[in-house]
């Protein structure tokens, strides 16, 4: 999948099925005299249905086409003879993607399950037959419920990535490249800024045959929640991420503001997000010496305030097993 693939907000018009009306018929048979009513029900009108698929990443199906109609059903027929509904619409979609309201944004739905589905536009009830009508007194009703219309409206569908560790840092502080280490997937890697724009998923391979989904979010910089740079448009996704791994590089002039700085941003996104598990990977470590690691280590302590960090290198495979034992401790704590 390329970068330009990856469609995380569409907006689409939905509309469901009208039910079909109920039939106006009186029984005719050879040697029966008035039969009586036996018109039959309409049909429902298709629904609109959203449905969880696991093998999908991505709305881009979504992006070209935008208007999705249910069938009506149809009428109903002699006999008592009901319509048949109409034929429903699937829409699927990632797991994470959630509906919202286009004038309010409020949620009012949301897929997290494989084979979820969810309606989110009923189609119109079928109108009854002539036959429900019978009484003593009006035993031959000439007349039959008409179908009920089906509703239209537009949505929002917002796709949130369902990663169990979120990677958080400025541009260039090595997430591409450590995701590309870590797990099978294959990021575009440069040495130049905003390299990422659009955020990678892969799956880390741990001990025993077991797994966990290490996200990639394009670099944040100062500002971001207020629209600067290209990361608050990703923000959305780290709210779903059970723990957030901060990667500051080495390098960095002053690595304990640097934390601050991205803390911050997502503090003003969404506080929340500070209730989420953090570990700090100092990353390019193969570039520090044994003596310097110790000095940094004595400000470190007292710049992150007992935030757990680590020395790492992608490069040189430095602290690798070491970070995914510790990720997975937090994970399943």
């Amino acid at each position: 999948m390329t970068e330009g693939n990856f469609v995380d907000y569409v907006r689409v018009f939905l509309t469901s099925g009208n039910g079909g009306k109920g039939s106006v018929h009186l029984h005719r048979e050879k040697y029966i005299t008035k039969g009586g009513p036996d018109g039959g029900d309409g049909g429902r009108g298709g629904h609109v249905i959203l449905r969880g698929n696991k093998n999908l990443w991505t709305l881009v199906t979504y992006k070209f086409k935008k208007h999705f109609k249910a069938t009506h059903g149809e009428h109903g027929a002699k006999s008592r003879s009901t319509g048949a509904d109409g034929k429903d619409v699937y829409l699927d979609v990632p797991l994470g993607t959630i509906v919202k309201d286009p004038e309010t944004e409020e949620i009012l739905h949301e897929v997290t399950s494989d084979g979820q589905e969810i309606i989110i536009l009923k189609g119109g009830m079928g109108g009854r037959g002539n036959w429900h009508f019978k009484s003593p007194t009006n035993q031959t009703p000439r007349y039959a419920q008409p179908g009920m219309e089906g509703e239209e409206r537009d949505f929002i569908l917002e796709l949130k990535v369902l990663a169990d560790v979120g990677l958080v840092g400025f541009p260039n502080a090595g997430k591409s490249t450590l995701l590309s280490v870590i797990t099978s997937a294959k990021p575009k890697i440069a040495d130049y800024e905003f390299t990422t724009l659009k955020p990678n998923l892969g799956i880390v391979q741990y001990r025993d045959f077991q797994s966990f989904v290490m996200a990639d979010i394009p670099g944040i910089i100062e500002g971001a929640a207020e629209g600067k740079g290209l990361g608050h448009y990703f923000l959305r996704h780290i709210e779903r991420n059970s723990t957030l791994l901060f990667l500051i590089p080495a390098d960095s002039k002053d690595i304990g503001k640097e934390y601050q700085i991205l803390l911050d941003e997502l503090r003003r996104y969404n506080p929340e997000l500070l209730d989420k598990e953090r570990l700090i990977a100092i990353s390019k470590s193969d570039m520090l010496d044994e003596e310097l690691i110790t000095e940094m280590k004595v400000e470190l302590d007292k710049d992150l305030k007992g935030v757990p960090y680590m020395f790492i290198s992608s490069v040189a495979q430095l602290g690798i097993t070491e970070l995914k034992d510790k990720l997975w401790n937090m994970l399943n704590v």
